[in-house]
Protein backbone atom coordinates (compact mmCIF):
# COMPACT_ATOMS: atom_id res chain seq x y z
CA UNK A 1 0.00 0.00 0.00
CA UNK A 2 1.23 3.55 -0.66
CA UNK A 3 2.56 5.55 2.28
CA UNK A 4 0.04 7.91 3.89
CA UNK A 5 1.31 11.21 5.27
CA UNK A 6 -0.62 12.73 8.18
CA UNK A 7 -0.10 15.89 10.19
CA UNK A 8 -2.17 18.29 12.27
CA UNK A 9 -2.02 22.06 11.71
CA UNK A 10 -3.55 24.58 14.11
CA UNK A 11 -4.58 28.23 13.68
CA UNK A 12 -6.24 30.69 16.02
CA UNK A 13 -8.37 33.83 15.77
CA UNK A 14 -9.73 36.36 18.25
CA UNK A 15 -12.85 38.52 18.54
CA UNK A 16 -12.96 42.27 18.04
CA UNK A 17 -13.05 42.60 21.85
CA UNK A 18 -9.65 41.00 22.36
CA UNK A 19 -7.37 43.72 23.81
CA UNK A 20 -4.85 43.53 20.96
CA UNK A 21 -7.66 43.84 18.45
CA UNK A 22 -9.13 46.84 20.28
CA UNK A 23 -5.74 48.49 19.84
CA UNK A 24 -5.63 47.57 16.14
CA UNK A 25 -9.11 48.98 15.55
CA UNK A 26 -8.35 52.27 17.30
CA UNK A 27 -5.16 52.65 15.24
CA UNK A 28 -6.98 51.92 11.99
CA UNK A 29 -9.85 54.25 12.94
CA UNK A 30 -7.25 57.01 13.32
CA UNK A 31 -5.86 56.10 9.90
CA UNK A 32 -9.32 56.15 8.31
CA UNK A 33 -10.13 59.52 9.83
CA UNK A 34 -6.94 61.01 8.39
CA UNK A 35 -7.47 59.48 4.93
CA UNK A 36 -11.08 60.68 4.84
CA UNK A 37 -9.95 64.29 5.31
CA UNK A 38 -6.53 64.06 3.66
CA UNK A 39 -5.98 61.10 1.28
CA UNK A 40 -2.27 61.93 1.09
CA UNK A 41 -1.84 61.92 4.88
CA UNK A 42 0.89 59.79 6.43
CA UNK A 43 0.07 57.72 9.49
CA UNK A 44 2.04 55.40 11.77
CA UNK A 45 -0.26 55.03 14.75
CA UNK A 46 0.17 52.68 17.73
CA UNK A 47 -2.35 52.11 20.51
CA UNK A 48 -2.06 50.59 23.99
CA UNK A 49 -5.08 49.67 26.08
CA UNK A 50 -5.16 48.53 29.70
CA UNK A 51 -7.45 48.88 32.69
CA UNK A 52 -9.14 52.27 32.43
CA UNK A 53 -6.64 53.65 29.90
CA UNK A 54 -6.16 54.01 26.15
CA UNK A 55 -2.90 55.54 24.88
CA UNK A 56 -2.62 56.56 21.21
CA UNK A 57 0.90 57.36 19.99
CA UNK A 58 2.92 57.61 16.79
CA UNK A 59 3.63 59.86 13.85
CA UNK A 60 1.08 61.59 11.64
CA UNK A 61 1.60 64.09 8.85
CA UNK A 62 -1.59 65.72 7.57
CA UNK A 63 -3.05 69.00 6.37
CA UNK A 64 -6.05 68.37 8.69
CA UNK A 65 -4.46 69.78 11.85
CA UNK A 66 -7.76 70.04 13.74
CA UNK A 67 -7.91 66.23 13.69
CA UNK A 68 -5.54 65.88 16.64
CA UNK A 69 -8.06 67.19 19.16
CA UNK A 70 -10.61 64.60 17.95
CA UNK A 71 -8.50 61.53 18.81
CA UNK A 72 -10.00 60.90 22.30
CA UNK A 73 -13.56 61.00 20.97
CA UNK A 74 -12.60 58.76 18.06
CA UNK A 75 -11.00 56.17 20.38
CA UNK A 76 -14.04 56.18 22.66
CA UNK A 77 -16.39 55.62 19.72
CA UNK A 78 -14.40 52.56 18.63
CA UNK A 79 -14.43 51.14 22.16
CA UNK A 80 -18.19 51.71 22.35
CA UNK A 81 -18.80 50.04 18.98
CA UNK A 82 -16.82 46.99 20.06
CA UNK A 83 -19.09 46.56 23.07
CA UNK A 84 -17.22 47.82 26.13
CA UNK A 85 -20.15 49.88 27.34
CA UNK A 86 -20.29 49.04 31.05
CA UNK A 87 -17.97 49.73 33.96
CA UNK A 88 -18.72 46.16 35.08
CA UNK A 89 -16.28 45.06 32.36
CA UNK A 90 -13.35 46.89 34.01
CA UNK A 91 -12.95 48.99 30.84
CA UNK A 92 -15.58 51.09 29.10
CA UNK A 93 -15.77 53.95 26.65
CA UNK A 94 -17.31 56.44 29.07
CA UNK A 95 -14.87 56.19 31.96
CA UNK A 96 -11.54 55.21 30.37
CA UNK A 97 -8.93 57.91 30.00
CA UNK A 98 -7.58 58.51 26.49
CA UNK A 99 -4.09 59.95 26.10
CA UNK A 100 -2.83 61.18 22.72
CA UNK A 101 0.93 61.24 22.15
CA UNK A 102 0.88 61.85 18.39
CA UNK A 103 3.61 63.89 16.72
CA UNK A 104 4.88 64.58 13.19
CA UNK A 105 6.65 62.13 10.91
CA UNK A 106 10.43 62.25 10.48
CA UNK A 107 11.35 64.44 7.47
CA UNK A 108 14.05 61.91 6.58
CA UNK A 109 11.41 59.23 5.95
CA UNK A 110 9.40 61.74 3.91
CA UNK A 111 12.42 62.37 1.68
CA UNK A 112 12.22 58.83 0.35
CA UNK A 113 8.44 58.46 0.28
CA UNK A 114 7.79 61.78 -1.45
CA UNK A 115 9.77 60.61 -4.48
CA UNK A 116 7.73 57.39 -4.72
CA UNK A 117 10.00 55.09 -2.75
CA UNK A 118 9.07 52.63 -0.03
CA UNK A 119 8.49 54.02 3.45
CA UNK A 120 10.82 51.44 4.98
CA UNK A 121 12.85 48.37 4.17
CA UNK A 122 11.39 44.94 4.77
CA UNK A 123 10.14 41.66 3.37
CA UNK A 124 6.47 40.84 2.83
CA UNK A 125 4.70 37.58 2.08
CA UNK A 126 1.39 36.67 0.48
CA UNK A 127 -0.18 33.22 0.41
CA UNK A 128 -3.09 31.39 -1.20
CA UNK A 129 -4.22 27.80 -1.54
CA UNK A 130 -7.21 25.89 -2.84
CA UNK A 131 -8.43 24.48 0.51
CA UNK A 132 -11.42 26.85 0.76
CA UNK A 133 -13.56 28.94 -1.57
CA UNK A 134 -11.74 32.01 -0.22
CA UNK A 135 -8.45 30.41 -1.36
CA UNK A 136 -7.24 30.48 2.24
CA UNK A 137 -5.96 27.74 4.57
CA UNK A 138 -8.86 25.90 6.20
CA UNK A 139 -7.66 26.21 9.85
CA UNK A 140 -7.54 30.02 9.88
CA UNK A 141 -10.80 30.40 7.93
CA UNK A 142 -12.68 28.20 10.40
CA UNK A 143 -11.07 30.01 13.34
CA UNK A 144 -12.16 33.38 11.90
CA UNK A 145 -15.69 32.16 11.23
CA UNK A 146 -16.04 30.87 14.81
CA UNK A 147 -15.18 34.24 16.36
CA UNK A 148 -17.30 36.10 13.81
CA UNK A 149 -20.23 33.90 14.75
CA UNK A 150 -19.45 34.46 18.45
CA UNK A 151 -19.57 38.22 17.88
CA UNK A 152 -22.76 37.96 15.84
CA UNK A 153 -24.48 35.89 18.55
CA UNK A 154 -23.46 38.44 21.19
CA UNK A 155 -24.61 41.46 19.21
CA UNK A 156 -27.94 39.88 18.26
CA UNK A 157 -28.57 38.49 21.74
CA UNK A 158 -28.77 34.94 20.40
CA UNK A 159 -26.58 33.57 23.19
CA UNK A 160 -26.96 35.01 26.69
CA UNK A 161 -24.13 36.18 28.98
CA UNK A 162 -21.50 36.83 26.27
CA UNK A 163 -19.03 39.70 26.62
CA UNK A 164 -16.76 41.13 23.90
CA UNK A 165 -13.46 39.30 24.45
CA UNK A 166 -12.99 35.83 22.99
CA UNK A 167 -10.77 33.41 21.08
CA UNK A 168 -10.99 30.36 18.85
CA UNK A 169 -8.54 27.71 17.74
CA UNK A 170 -8.96 24.96 15.14
CA UNK A 171 -6.69 21.94 14.58
CA UNK A 172 -7.10 20.28 11.18
CA UNK A 173 -5.70 16.87 10.31
CA UNK A 174 -4.17 16.72 6.83
CA UNK A 175 -3.82 13.48 4.91
CA UNK A 176 -1.36 13.59 2.02
CA UNK A 177 -1.43 17.37 2.17
CA UNK A 178 -5.24 17.75 2.03
CA UNK A 179 -7.59 18.66 4.92
CA UNK A 180 -9.34 15.48 6.02
CA UNK A 181 -10.95 16.12 9.42
CA UNK A 182 -10.97 18.48 12.38
CA UNK A 183 -9.05 17.10 15.31
CA UNK A 184 -9.76 19.79 17.93
CA UNK A 185 -11.82 22.95 18.39
CA UNK A 186 -11.25 25.53 21.12
CA UNK A 187 -13.65 28.39 21.88
CA UNK A 188 -13.03 30.70 24.84
CA UNK A 189 -15.39 33.58 25.49
CA UNK A 190 -15.63 36.26 28.14
CA UNK A 191 -18.96 36.03 29.96
CA UNK A 192 -21.08 37.50 32.74
CA UNK A 193 -20.54 36.18 36.29
CA UNK A 194 -22.69 33.24 37.33
CA UNK A 195 -25.71 34.46 39.27
CA UNK A 196 -24.98 32.32 42.32
CA UNK A 197 -21.77 30.31 41.77
CA UNK A 198 -18.58 32.40 41.81
CA UNK A 199 -15.80 31.50 39.37
CA UNK A 200 -18.00 29.34 37.15
CA UNK A 201 -19.72 29.89 33.82
CA UNK A 202 -23.43 30.74 33.60
CA UNK A 203 -25.66 27.69 33.28
CA UNK A 204 -26.16 26.48 29.73
CA UNK A 205 -23.34 28.53 28.17
CA UNK A 206 -21.19 25.55 27.14
CA UNK A 207 -24.14 23.89 25.45
CA UNK A 208 -25.11 27.13 23.69
CA UNK A 209 -21.60 27.64 22.33
CA UNK A 210 -21.50 24.04 21.13
CA UNK A 211 -24.84 24.33 19.29
CA UNK A 212 -25.11 28.01 18.32
CA UNK A 213 -21.47 28.82 17.58
CA UNK A 214 -19.58 25.66 16.64
CA UNK A 215 -22.63 23.92 15.21
CA UNK A 216 -23.41 26.88 12.93
CA UNK A 217 -19.87 27.16 11.54
CA UNK A 218 -18.01 23.85 11.43
CA UNK A 219 -18.95 21.48 8.57
CA UNK A 220 -20.52 18.33 9.99
CA UNK A 221 -18.56 16.14 7.58
CA UNK A 222 -15.27 17.41 9.00
CA UNK A 223 -15.90 16.26 12.59
CA UNK A 224 -16.09 12.72 13.95
CA UNK A 225 -16.20 10.81 17.20
CA UNK A 226 -12.52 11.61 17.81
CA UNK A 227 -12.88 15.39 17.44
CA UNK A 228 -12.09 17.14 20.73
CA UNK A 229 -14.02 20.19 21.97
CA UNK A 230 -12.61 22.64 24.52
CA UNK A 231 -15.09 25.38 25.51
CA UNK A 232 -13.74 27.84 28.10
CA UNK A 233 -11.28 25.17 29.24
CA UNK A 234 -10.46 26.90 32.56
CA UNK A 235 -14.15 26.92 33.48
CA UNK A 236 -14.42 30.67 33.94
CA UNK A 237 -13.58 33.75 31.82
CA UNK A 238 -15.18 36.72 33.58
CA UNK A 239 -12.22 39.11 33.49
CA UNK A 240 -11.41 39.97 29.88
CA UNK A 241 -10.65 42.79 27.49
CA UNK A 242 -8.07 45.40 28.56
CA UNK A 243 -8.93 44.78 32.22
CA UNK A 244 -7.69 41.21 31.86
CA UNK A 245 -4.71 41.80 29.56
CA UNK A 246 -2.90 44.77 28.08
CA UNK A 247 -3.52 45.22 24.35
CA UNK A 248 -1.08 46.59 21.77
CA UNK A 249 -1.33 47.37 18.07
CA UNK A 250 0.37 44.78 15.89
CA UNK A 251 0.51 41.81 18.26
CA UNK A 252 -1.81 39.57 16.24
CA UNK A 253 0.09 39.44 12.96
CA UNK A 254 -0.46 35.70 12.46
CA UNK A 255 -4.19 36.03 13.17
CA UNK A 256 -4.20 38.90 10.66
CA UNK A 257 -2.64 36.81 7.89
CA UNK A 258 -2.69 33.04 7.33
CA UNK A 259 -2.76 31.50 10.79
CA UNK A 260 0.88 30.46 10.58
CA UNK A 261 0.61 28.71 7.22
CA UNK A 262 3.00 30.46 4.91
CA UNK A 263 5.79 32.70 6.13
CA UNK A 264 5.57 36.17 7.68
CA UNK A 265 7.99 39.06 7.28
CA UNK A 266 7.30 40.40 10.78
CA UNK A 267 5.63 43.71 9.96
CA UNK A 268 2.20 44.58 11.37
CA UNK A 269 -0.59 46.24 9.38
CA UNK A 270 -2.88 48.34 11.55
CA UNK A 271 -2.28 52.06 11.97
CA UNK A 272 -0.06 52.28 8.88
CA UNK A 273 -0.97 54.26 5.77
CA UNK A 274 -0.44 52.53 2.40
CA UNK A 275 2.97 54.11 1.74
CA UNK A 276 4.16 51.65 4.38
CA UNK A 277 4.99 48.52 2.41
CA UNK A 278 4.52 46.45 5.56
CA UNK A 279 0.85 46.84 4.72
CA UNK A 280 0.42 47.62 1.04
CA UNK A 281 3.00 45.15 -0.28
CA UNK A 282 1.52 42.36 1.85
CA UNK A 283 -1.85 43.15 0.30
CA UNK A 284 -0.29 43.03 -3.16
CA UNK A 285 1.51 39.76 -2.38
CA UNK A 286 -1.82 38.20 -1.32
CA UNK A 287 -3.47 39.57 -4.48
CA UNK A 288 -0.76 37.99 -6.64
CA UNK A 289 -0.83 34.63 -4.86
CA UNK A 290 -4.63 34.45 -4.93
CA UNK A 291 -4.78 35.21 -8.65
CA UNK A 292 -2.14 32.56 -9.38
CA UNK A 293 -4.21 29.93 -7.57
CA UNK A 294 -7.47 31.21 -9.07
CA UNK A 295 -5.87 30.95 -12.52
CA UNK A 296 -5.13 27.26 -11.93
CA UNK A 297 -1.38 27.86 -12.18
CA UNK A 298 -0.80 26.30 -8.73
CA UNK A 299 -2.79 24.83 -5.86
CA UNK A 300 -0.53 26.51 -3.29
CA UNK A 301 1.40 29.73 -3.79
CA UNK A 302 3.56 31.99 -1.67
CA UNK A 303 4.87 35.33 -2.92
CA UNK A 304 7.72 37.28 -1.33
CA UNK A 305 8.35 40.95 -2.07
CA UNK A 306 11.23 42.91 -0.49
CA UNK A 307 11.93 46.66 -0.46
CA UNK A 308 14.59 49.19 0.53
CA UNK A 309 13.62 52.52 2.09
CA UNK A 310 13.28 55.26 -0.51
CA UNK A 311 13.58 52.81 -3.43
CA UNK A 312 10.52 52.29 -5.61
CA UNK A 313 11.13 48.93 -7.27
CA UNK A 314 11.28 45.84 -5.06
CA UNK A 315 14.79 44.54 -4.44
CA UNK A 316 13.48 41.00 -4.95
CA UNK A 317 10.40 39.11 -6.13
CA UNK A 318 9.99 35.39 -5.45
CA UNK A 319 7.12 33.04 -6.27
CA UNK A 320 7.03 29.60 -4.63
CA UNK A 321 4.41 26.97 -5.57
CA UNK A 322 5.66 24.07 -3.43
CA UNK A 323 5.82 21.75 -6.41
CA UNK A 324 2.21 22.43 -7.45
CA UNK A 325 2.89 24.91 -10.27
CA UNK A 326 2.12 24.22 -13.92
CA UNK A 327 5.08 26.36 -15.01
CA UNK A 328 8.48 26.63 -13.35
CA UNK A 329 8.93 29.23 -10.62
CA UNK A 330 11.42 31.36 -12.56
CA UNK A 331 8.83 31.74 -15.31
CA UNK A 332 6.12 32.37 -12.71
CA UNK A 333 8.14 35.24 -11.25
CA UNK A 334 8.53 36.72 -14.75
CA UNK A 335 4.75 36.46 -15.28
CA UNK A 336 4.16 38.29 -11.99
CA UNK A 337 6.47 41.14 -12.97
CA UNK A 338 4.68 41.41 -16.32
CA UNK A 339 1.19 41.63 -14.84
CA UNK A 340 1.34 43.42 -11.48
CA UNK A 341 2.54 46.91 -10.48
CA UNK A 342 5.06 46.43 -7.67
CA UNK A 343 6.21 49.96 -6.78
CA UNK A 344 4.51 51.53 -3.73
CA UNK A 345 2.74 54.09 -5.93
CA UNK A 346 1.66 51.41 -8.38
CA UNK A 347 0.31 49.18 -5.59
CA UNK A 348 -1.60 52.05 -3.96
CA UNK A 349 -3.18 53.06 -7.27
CA UNK A 350 -4.04 49.55 -8.44
CA UNK A 351 -5.60 48.47 -5.14
CA UNK A 352 -7.15 51.91 -4.52
CA UNK A 353 -5.72 52.18 -1.01
CA UNK A 354 -5.95 55.92 -0.32
CA UNK A 355 -9.42 55.51 1.16
CA UNK A 356 -10.84 55.11 4.68
CA UNK A 357 -11.29 51.33 4.35
CA UNK A 358 -8.95 50.02 7.01
CA UNK A 359 -10.86 49.74 10.27
CA UNK A 360 -12.89 46.90 8.73
CA UNK A 361 -9.65 44.95 8.27
CA UNK A 362 -8.64 45.21 11.93
CA UNK A 363 -10.76 42.31 13.20
CA UNK A 364 -11.35 38.80 11.77
CA UNK A 365 -8.32 38.88 9.47
CA UNK A 366 -7.18 40.93 6.49
CA UNK A 367 -7.50 38.10 3.96
CA UNK A 368 -10.24 35.77 2.79
CA UNK A 369 -12.71 38.65 3.17
CA UNK A 370 -15.41 40.11 0.94
CA UNK A 371 -16.58 43.68 0.58
CA UNK A 372 -15.91 46.75 -1.52
CA UNK A 373 -12.76 47.73 0.34
CA UNK A 374 -10.97 44.39 0.04
CA UNK A 375 -9.57 44.97 -3.44
CA UNK A 376 -6.65 42.60 -2.82
CA UNK A 377 -9.15 39.72 -2.67
CA UNK A 378 -10.25 40.15 -6.30
CA UNK A 379 -9.28 37.50 -8.85
CA UNK A 380 -9.53 39.80 -11.85
CA UNK A 381 -6.01 38.99 -13.06
CA UNK A 382 -6.54 35.22 -13.32
CA UNK A 383 -7.40 35.18 -17.03
CA UNK A 384 -4.41 37.36 -17.93
CA UNK A 385 -2.07 35.11 -15.94
CA UNK A 386 -3.39 31.98 -17.70
CA UNK A 387 -2.88 33.67 -21.06
CA UNK A 388 0.64 34.81 -20.20
CA UNK A 389 1.51 31.32 -18.99
CA UNK A 390 -0.06 29.89 -22.18
CA UNK A 391 -2.28 27.56 -20.17
CA UNK A 392 -5.66 26.68 -21.67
Amino acid sequence: MPDVSRHIFTSESVTEGHPDKIADQVSDAVLDAILKADPMGRVACETLVTTGTCIVAGEITTTDLKFFKDIPDLAREVIKDIGFTSSDYGFDYKSCSVMSLIHGQSPHIAMGVDTGGAGDQGLMFGYACDETEELMPLPIMLAHKLVQRLSEARNKGEVAHLRPDGKSQVSVEYVNGKPARIDAIVVSTQHDPHASKPNTMPDGLVEAIRSEIIGKVVPANMVDAETKYHINPTGCFEVGGPHGDTGLTGRKIIVDTYGGMGRHGGGAFSGKDPTKVDRSACYMARYIAKNIVAAGLASRCEVQLAYAIGVAEPVSVLVSTFGTGVVDEERMTEIVRNNFPLTPKGIIAHLNLRRPIFRATAAFGHFGRTGEGFTWELTDKAAALRSDARVA
